[in-house]
């Protein structure tokens, strides 16, 4: 389950800080400031709004747990995705060594927009990928066939094309169950590396309890977005962590920003 909150500049949230550094501003494009350079992974979240009276027959399309999911290539984990007629399209392609991508999570929301289904992408090699992607789904007569299906379920959809803040890790497999807190903040133009020099710091202090997934800026779709996802075991373990946070001697200057 997801719950969602989308904020105006401010407030909090991010994930295990590999390390700090405060960066110069007006040096360079935000994508070679706050990305990974060790990585050159994209990442594209989807908003899916679907009819009420068609959700269950969607969740079946999709799968009937939705978590984390693991790496195609990892072991001791099991995910769960679609089970009728267009049952082997998702898992094939997350499978596939020929497609660049990986199905990384898929939720439905649970607090904030109802009926809403949310997935997260990685593109292995960025743009390059995801053209490589598209090209070869267009040519799916499978995906083609599940894509129709879907689309009849649907009121509207949209996406965004993101990339990963230097200061957190990638999302991983984890076990579960688990609900997931997606943070959204519309940023004001300009104010996107003053953000990552707080949180590069804000880090610090959540990372006690693993609870921190992932962190990503908008690159094409609605710009100047950062969403923040976090695990929790349940409302009650998230209140407790979130409210932990206030204790620790700094927390409050960071996220007051």
């Amino acid at each position: 389950k997801l719950t969602s909150s989308n904020n105006r500049p401010r407030e909090d949230s991010w994930l295990k800080s590999l390390f700090v550094r405060k960066v110069d501003p007006r040096k360079d494009a935000h994508s070679n400031l706050l990305a990974k350079k060790e990585t050159s992974s994209l990442y594209k979240l989807q908003f899916h709004n679907v009819k009420p009276e068609c959700l269950e027959a969607y969740n079946k399309i999709w799968g009937p747990n939705n978590e984390v999911l693991p790496n195609p290539s990892s072991s001791g984990y099991k995910y769960y995705l679609p089970y009728n007629l267009h049952s082997e399209v998702l898992p094939k392609i997350h499978e596939d060594k020929h497609y660049p991508c990986t199905l990384v999570g898929t939720w439905n929301t649970w607090y904030g927009e109802q009926d809403q289904a949310v997935h997260l992408w990685r593109y292995e090699g960025g743009y390059p990928a995801l053209t490589e992607v598209m090209n070869k789904l267009r040519e799916n007569r499978e995906f083609v066939e599940f894509r129709k299906a879907r689309s009849n379920m649907l009121l509207s959809r949209k996406n965004q094309l993101l990339l990963e803040f230097s200061f957190w890790n990638e999302p991983v497999p984890r076990s579960g169950p688990n609900i997931y807190e997606l943070r959204s903040y519309q940023l004001r133009p300009g104010t996107m590396i003053e953000w990552g020099n707080y949180w590069a710091r804000a880090v610090r202090f959540r990372q006690d309890n693993n609870e921190a997934v992932g962190g990503f800026f908008s690159q094409i779709g609605q710009l100047y977005m950062v969403h923040h996802l976090w695990a929790y075991k349940d409302l009650q373990t998230r209140e407790d962590i979130r409210n932990a946070a206030w204790h620790k001697h700094g927390w409050e200057e960071l996220v007051y920003y």
